[in-house]
């Protein structure tokens, strides 16, 4: 072991659930291990993997459980990749996902790549950037009774399949739609390709700056989705007449809205880190994770 590798500890957080996720978990582990670097699991996913002796065990699972650490390794689908942002966001520690599930837009690497991950993180052939959040706030009776905050989105939605959900939606201080639907989703660029896409919301290059709203199944001849600037501060209002609601944020974290509640979105003061082992553009990214169709494409002549 050489003095560059001294000191050095990785956090690992697995879908442990996974069979796939427990055998690409003892190929990282093992891969790191060999190369003199430390790492670190949670205690109660421990017992479902294979793990040599020398791993550290941390049953503490707030922002402690990663310090000290340079890497949060995650495996798994989009689930545990944003269970690994609440980890990345509470400590600042970067975030390096491999995608075990499906589309996976959080995450850098897929499961044929865990080598070069491994070769990577050793070293330190990587890039980190940042994504900017979403600050939540839920007022009741003009009273703040949750915070809260999201990656992807925050998303306002009615609590009964029977019933629309009647809202108001806001920008900036001023009204722009009151509609009965399913609800309405406010996202970063990073979201864009999460729940709001779902909702027919656009694209946004991670890079752009930007909030969005956009409403889920609404029933109004204006209800479409919206591009704000950053400093923007976006607001749903329940309606008063209406049932119940349900604020999800980042479909991890979901508090009861009553009738007459107000949900103010806002750009985050806390961006999470994200580990970048690729310098492939988002749209080839894009193209790649929704199997787009580009048969045809001649490029720019040259």
């Amino acid at each position: 072991m050489t003095s560059d590798f001294q000191n050095r500890t990785v956090f690992l957080l697995t879908h442990t659930g996974r069979d796939a996720a427990i055998r690409s978990a003892e190929r990282v582990v093992n891969g790191l291990l060999r190369c003199g670097i430390g790492v670190r699991v949670l205690e109660d996913e421990a017992a479902d993997l294979p793990l040599p002796d020398t791993v550290e065990l941390i049953a503490e699972i707030g922002p402690g459980a990663v310090q000290g650490c340079e890497l949060i390794i995650v495996l798994g689908g989009d689930g545990t990749l944003l269970r690994g942002a609440e980890f990345a966001r509470a400590s600042g520690v970067p975030m390096l996902g491999v995608n075990l599930g499906r589309v996976g837009f959080l995450a850098e690497a897929e499961r044929d790549d865990l080598d070069k991950v491994v070769d990577r993180v050793v070293t330190r052939e990587y890039e980190v950037e940042e994504r900017m959040t979403l600050d939540v706030l839920v007022r009741n009776d003009g009273h703040i009774v949750h915070t809260d905050w999201a990656l992807n989105e925050a998303s306002v939605e009615k609590a009964s399949r029977e019933r629309l959900l009647e809202v108001v939606t806001e920008v900036d201080g001023r009204p722009v739609s009151a509609f009965g639907g399913d609800g309405v989703v406010c996202a970063t660029p990073t979201g864009s390709t999460a729940y709001a896409f779902s909702a027919g919301g656009p694209v946004v290059w991670p890079e752009v700056e930007a909030l969005l709203m956009v409403p889920i199944s609404a029933h109004a001849l204006f209800a479409k989705p919206l591009v704000t600037s950053p400093q923007s501060v976006l607001a749903v209002e329940v309606q008063p007449q209406t049932p119940h609601g349900v604020l999800w944020c980042d479909g991890r974290r979901t508090v009861e809205l009553p009738a007459g509640a107000r949900v103010e979105v806002r750009r985050g003061a806390v961006p999470v880190r994200l580990a970048r082992l690729h310098h492939a553009s988002f749209t080839d990214r894009l193209v790649a994770k929704f199997a787009l169709p580009v048969s045809g494409w001649r490029g720019a002549p040259h």
